[in-house]
């Protein structure tokens, strides 16, 4: 709240985190009640500060359709199902820089293995 109080904008990410990817991998988050909910709580607080947009990464389309059902600012998913207000590709993943493809994510060509062996 303080950085949008001061003018800030800030988008919100919830789920699959860079932090959670670091200490579990591309695990699914909020996949039991109790992860759902501490997530559920998490994109309405990131709201209520303010946020202008949240990005709900890799938790399941339920989840991601009661958050953007909820909220009154938009939800943008990646591999959150096709219930947010939009949707995002990832580049890196979709031209195959990525040396691990997370498992919602779909490579139409690697790149790194063409750009390797150039």
């Amino acid at each position: 709240a303080q950085l949008t109080a001061v003018g800030i904008p800030v988008m919100g990410h919830v789920g699959l985190t860079p932090q959670s990817v670091h200490q579990l991998g591309y695990r699914q988050q909020g996949k039991t009640v109790e992860a759902g909910e501490r997530i559920f709580q998490e994109a309405i607080a990131l709201s209520d500060a303010g946020a202008f947009a949240i990005v709900l990464e890799h938790i399941p389309a339920d989840l991601a359709g009661r958050i953007t059902q909820k909220i009154p600012i938009p939800t943008i998913g990646i591999g959150a199902g096709p219930q947010c207000d939009g949707q995002v590709l990832v580049t890196t993943d979709v031209l195959g820089l990525s040396d691990r493809l997370p498992p919602f994510a779909k490579s139409y060509v690697n790149l790194r293995q063409i750009i390797t062996q150039a």
